[in-house]
C-alpha cells in the first residue's frame, strides 16, 4: 500500500525474503533488522533504528511471541514464564517506549496483537495467558491515557483466535478440535482496524466475541464449552 516499512526477526534470511516480497506487493520501501526480543536491549535499539531508518514513525506493529513454554500442564519451572514475560509484554513495552516520541509527534498508532488467552483464561498456555492479560492492561490504561490527554494517539488491540499460522498449527496442530482461521484474511482485517483507529477488533468474530460477553455471567459454561475443545491424550 505505498509504505515504507521495518521489520525485524530472530532469523536474517527469512527477513530478507519478506522483505523483497513485501517490495513486490507495493511497499515504497522495505528495511529489516534481526532481532531477539528476548533481550530488551535489542528491542530498544531496533525502535531506535526503525525512527531513524524510517524518519519518523506513523504505526507501530507489536506481532512477534515467543519463549520457551510448550503446550501442557504447568509443572512449576519459571523459566517459561520468565520468558514469556520478557517476549510477550516486556519487549512489547519496551519496543513502545522507545517509539513514543516518534509516535507522539506523528500522532500514530500502536496495534497490539493479542488473543482470546489475553480476555479468557486457557489451560496449558498458562505462561502465554498472563502475558496477554498483562498486554491488555498495560495498552487498555495507555489508550485511556492518550484519550486524557486529547490525543489522537491511538491504540488497536486485535483480540485473535486460533490463526493457521505456521507457529500455531505445528504448536497445537494436534491438540486441539478447532478449525484454524485463515491468517490472510485475519492480517486484512487488523489492518482495516489499524486504519479506522478502532480500539478494539474480534478475529474471527464468531468465535471470540460471545464467549467474551458471556465469561462475566455464565464462567462456568464458558469454560465447559472452551474445554471440550482439547484433545488430553495429546496433551503432556
Amino acid at each position: 500500500m505505498g509504505a515504507h516499512i521495518m521489520i525485524t526477526a530472530r532469523r536474517l534470511q527469512q527477513l530478507q525474503e519478506v522483505a523483497s516480497q513485501c517490495m513486490k506487493l507495493g511497499a515504497a520501501s522495505a528495511h529489516y533488522v534481526a532481532s531477539d526480543m528476548g533481550n530488551l536491549e535489542s528491542a530498544q535499539s531496533v525502535a531506535q533504528e526503525a525512527v531513524v531508518k524510517l524518519g519518523g514513525l506513523d504505526y507501530l506493529v507489536l506481532n512477534h511471541i515467543g519463549g520457551s513454554g510448550g503446550f501442557g500442564f504447568f509443572k512449576g519451572d519459571m523459566d517459561p514464564v520468565v520468558g514469556s514475560t520478557t517476549v510477550n509484554f516486556l519487549s512489547y513495552v519496551q519496543l513502545t517506549s522507545s517509539a513514543l516520541s516518534a509516535l507522539q509527534e506523528s500522532q500514530g498508532s500502536i496495534v497490539v496483537i493479542s488473543s482470546m488467552s489475553g480476555r479468557i483464561g486457557a489451560p496449558f498456555t498458562t505462561s502465554y495467558c498472563a502475558s496477554k492479560f498483562a498486554l491488555e492492561g498495560f495498552y487498555s490504561s495507555l489508550r485511556r491515557e492518550f484519550a486524557l490527554q486529547n490525543s489522537k494517539m491511538s491504540v488497536t488491540v486485535a483480540v485473535l483466535g486460533y490463526i493457521d499460522t505456521e507457529n500455531a498449527v505445528k504448536k497445537v496442530g494436534n491438540k486441539v478440535s478447532m478449525t484454524a482461521s485463515s491468517k490472510e484474511d485475519c492480517a486484512r482485517e487488523v489492518v482495516t482496524a489499524a486504519v479506522l483507529q478502532q480500539p478494539e477488533i474480534f478475529y474471527p468474530y464468531w468465535g471470540i466475541k460471545p464467549f467474551v460477553l458471556l465469561r462475566d455471567w455464565f464462567p462456568g459454561l464458558v469454560a465447559k464449552i472452551l474445554d471440550k475443545c482439547y484433545i488430553l491424550e495429546n496433551i503432556q
